[in-house]
């Protein structure tokens, strides 16, 4: 009788669970748009952030519009207000592209997601206007001689040095975020950040019992020989 090859159970490859886990979960489009809470949350934030600030100043000063300050005052009021309702458009729109699922691709997800570089290129935007209006303010405040007491278009020249503030701090934090994120991306840990995000999830318990279940029990070559 011929003999029979050993089919060891050492020699079946095993299929891994976590690996199949995480495949499963790679094919779920709407996990894709929270893969990365921490930065999603801190985007959020400060978009949030820029909407009040830029709301409310921008209220502020076309409420206080005068006559003798009329010009400045409702243009960089509008201005403001314009801008605090671009950020706010941005974050409906990913809310609404991401509650409707009409995008599959992860390309285009990783740009429109809360975090996303749509994210980053808004709050950079946002920053780059706050600057220019102070810069114009600025300028304008110098060349009629400002600041002097007792005039009240000093408000001119300290909205100006606001504005340049909160823009300059806004730009400059968009670039420390970049670079950190960058750094973090090159030397490795995001990566592991993420494989350790999906096992967060689980799919069904059925993964548990296949990991318990002893193989089955092959016939070796010696006892297929024994009639």
């Amino acid at each position: 009788m011929p003999e029979l090859e050993d089919f060891s159970p050492a020699l079946r490859e095993q299929p891994d669970p976590a690996q199949i886990q995480r495949n499963v979960l790679e094919e779920q489009v709407e996990l894709w748009w929270f893969r990365e809470p921490r930065k999603s949350l801190l985007c959020y934030c400060v978009s949030v952030g820029l909407i009040l600030a830029c709301g409310l100043g921008g209220v502020v000063l076309l409420s206080t519009t005068t006559s003798l300050s009329s010009e400045w005052r409702l243009g960089v009021g509008t201005a403001l207000c314009l801008l605090a309702l671009a950020v706010l458009l941005k974050q409906l729109l990913s809310s609404a592209v991401q509650d409707m699922n009409c995008i599959r691709s992860r390309r285009r997800i990783e740009i429109l997601k809360s975090g996303g570089l749509s994210d980053h290129m808004v709050i950079l935007v946002t920053g780059l206007a706050l600057l220019i209006c102070g810069t114009v303010l600025l300028n304008l405040a110098v060349a009629s001689g400002l600041p002097q007491p007792g005039l009240t278009l000093n408000d001119m020249f300290i909205s100006g040095v606001v504005l340049l503030a909160v823009g300059g701090a806004t730009v400059l934090a968009v670039a420390i975020y970049s670079a950190v994120v960058f750094l973090l991306e090159r030397t490795g840990p995001g990566q592991r950040l993420r494989g350790r995000a999906v096992g967060v999830f689980t799919i069904s318990g059925q993964m548990n019992e296949t990991r318990e279940r002893p193989p089955p029990a092959w016939p070796t070559s010696s006892e297929a020989r024994t009639p």
